[in-house]
């Protein structure tokens, strides 16, 4: 499972290009001579480096490292790191992913440098698609093909800077005119990014088209799209308000389609990609000829470690999560907090100490679940009423799991302590033969042709429903939270039984899986004021994006430490909360963790990088 590795890739390292490249990666190896820019100087040569950095949106680079780290989906950063979803698999398996769930990590990270490292390559192959425009004499690119080229390298290139602002926050902007010579950019990082993220997506937006001859290219709402959510995270939010707006109003996918909410599974299935919600998405493919290399490989640990896939059984759904989706008497989620003692336990499963913690009603106590179970032991899925897009976020004992069979539960997880497993990245076993790989040259069925939607219109309106809050609007950001909830309460979408358990590709009767039930706010919004709203949509955001490498940042954004609404240490008293919940269950990774108010919202900038830049770079606080 492991890849060995020699080196790191210093910042924005320049990959040469061989005059040989597939639709979906460019090669990253030297070539024995280098390759000077007027070779690539023509039609052919410009849409060759603009698919490189198209390609990089998978966050894999072929140049070392591996592609989980600095994968696209962030499921370490953005999953383990919040109270989404736990490590997984065990502790001396991916070791070093440990202390970024646990919050210990420091400045030498492996995984971190990747990210970094993946990041900045991406916006070297989109600066060299900038640069080497002027450069094109022969006639081939139209000047207005040339523009459209430069819109979609900048927006890629926004695209880029805004993973990395949101990972680091402090990062350097490196655009176009800025060389790297001598080993290093010679660039700071003096503050946030915002602003020059802003500006690129401006740029595209400006002259990209409404709509693309490929599914996979940025049309002007995908830019608009990024647009605004900068705007979000920049707290801009009256300056976002119209863009989301005219997306809700007029949006179309690159092809053309109306922007629509249909089925919530469809977003997590490879033979309905790039459908009418998707905004924008990294391309993925399999079974093309590349041996896996195409696929997503970036989730290729995080499959059940049983069935059809043979490992690995990380990036498992954690016991809050799926707490979450118990729902009210009304259909509603709980958003009501309660005292309650908590036990802590040592490795014996013996109780050592007890505390109280503030804990939302829906954490009280876990959702019943199979752990400590064996595959002979009986077990009947609980009874307790849950919003439906539970099951389509993570698998349960019990419960239909896709077209793979009744989930085995914890028995399919490498651990002992988790009972729950990832499904929105798991492919449907009926179309195995054209959607998966495997990946690596390892994995068996582990490299699947599921994209990864970087923008899913659903997050449009509950963008919106954060800028109606900031306005004062509380109806209409109620009404925008409700158009999301809605979708579920077609009982078409939810998860339904088997016709037959022994042959789960033999069809879904017309019976609900489990007891769901989904309401719609009707006035709480505004009876109950700001606070309520606020706490209202980020849960629904909590909801409608489990495990899809969103929450860690979420509550990044909300706190009032980087000018969120939500008031001062949200992030660290949710996680902190979270995390004396979790020792409710004998849990290595987590029990004696906390998380650091003021630091631990950032990652620490990669050592390796600040020693490459000769102290042009400075590190994140506390770190």
């Amino acid at each position: 499972m492991k890849r060995s590795y020699s080196k790191f890739i210093a910042l924005g390292s320049i990959a040469f290009l061989t005059l040989t490249y597939s639709c979906k990666k460019l090669l990253t190896k030297e070539p024995v001579g280098t390759l000077l820019p007027g070779v690539l100087a023509n039609k052919a040569g410009v849409d060759g480096l603009l698919i490189g950095a198209y390609s990089m949106l998978d966050g894999y680079t072929t140049t070392g490292g591996t592609s989980w780290e600095s994968s696209i989906d962030n499921w370490v950063y953005g999953g383990i790191a919040s109270d989404d979803a736990y490590k997984g698999s065990n502790t001396t398996d991916q070791p070093t992913a440990v202390p970024l769930e646990n919050h210990t990590v420091d400045a030498s990270n492996e995984y971190l440098s990747e990210k970094w490292a993946s990041c900045y390559n991406a916006i070297q192959r989109c600066n060299d698609v900038i640069r080497e425009i002027p450069l094109v004499k022969d006639g081939s690119v139209s000047s207005d093909y040339g523009k459209e080229v430069i819109a979609e390298a900048r927006f890629l290139r926004g695209v880029y800077h805004f993973e990395l602002a949101k990972m680091w926050r402090n990062a350097p902007y490196v655009d176009e005119t800025i060389t790297y010579t001598a080993g290093n950019y010679n660039v700071g990082n003096p503050g946030p990014i915002w602003d020059k993220i802003e500006a690129d997506f401006t740029a595209a937006m400006a002259t990209l088209p409404k709509t693309q001859p490929q599914a996979g290219r940025a049309n002007y709402y995908a830019a608009e799209a990024f647009l605004a959510k900068a705007y979000v995270y920049d707290h801009q939010y009256s300056t976002a308000l119209p863009l989301l707006t005219d997306l809700i109003t007029n949006g179309t996918t690159s092809q053309g389609a109306k922007y629509a909410l249909g089925a919530y599974e469809d977003n997590f299935d490879a033979t309905k990609r790039n459908g009418p919600e998707c905004v924008f998405a990294a391309q993925m493919t399999a079974n093309d000829g590349s041996g896996g290399n195409n696929s997503n490989e970036g989730d290729d640990l995080n499959f059940p470690a049983g069935t059809y896939t043979g490992c690995c059984g990380f990036y498992q759904p954690s016991y809050s999560l799926a707490n979450s989706f118990k729902v009210d008497a009304n259909g509603l989620p709980m958003l009501g907090n309660t005292t309650i003692t908590v036990l802590s336990y040592n490795s014996d499963n013996k109780t050592t100490s007890s505390s109280s913690v503030s804990a939302p009603n829906y954490d009280v106590t876990n959702l019943g679940n199979d752990h400590g179970l064996t595959a002979t032991d009986a077990f009947t899925p609980p009874s307790d009423a849950l919003d439906p897009r539970i099951d389509w976020t993570l698998g349960r004992r019990g419960i239909p799991y896709r077209d793979w069979g009744l989930c085995g539960g914890e028995t399919w997880s490498r651990g002992d302590i988790v009972p729950y497993n990832p499904i929105k990245n798991v492919f449907n076993h009926k179309d195995i033969g054209s959607t998966v790989d495997n990946a690596a040259g390892w994995a068996q069925n582990q490299g699947t042709a599921d994209n990864y939607n970087l923008i899913r219109f659903a997050a449009i309106y509950l963008w919106r429903a954060e800028c109606y809050i900031d306005a004062g609007n509380l109806a209409a950001a109620e009404a925008d939270v409700n158009v999301v909830r809605n979708r579920m309460t077609n009982q078409a979408y939810w998860v339904h039984t088997y016709i037959n358990d022994a042959n789960p590709e033999g069809g879904y009767t017309n019976t609900p899986a489990a007891n769901y039930k989904i309401g719609l706010y009707t006035g709480q919004f505004s009876a109950n004021g700001k606070a309520y709203a606020l706490a209202a949509t980020i849960m629904e955001e909590k909801l409608e994006f489990g495990m899809e490498g969103h929450r860690f940042f979420d509550l990044q954004r909300q706190d009032a430490i980087y000018g969120g609404p939500a008031g001062a240490s949200f992030m660290a008293n949710t996680l902190n909360a979270y995390i004396k919940l979790d020792t409710r269950i004998s849990n290595p990774v987590l029990n004696g963790a906390s998380f650091t108010a003021g630091k631990n919202e950032l990652w620490p900038i990669p050592q390796n990088q600040i020693d490459i830049e000769a102290g042009k770079l400075k590190q994140n606080p506390q770190y």
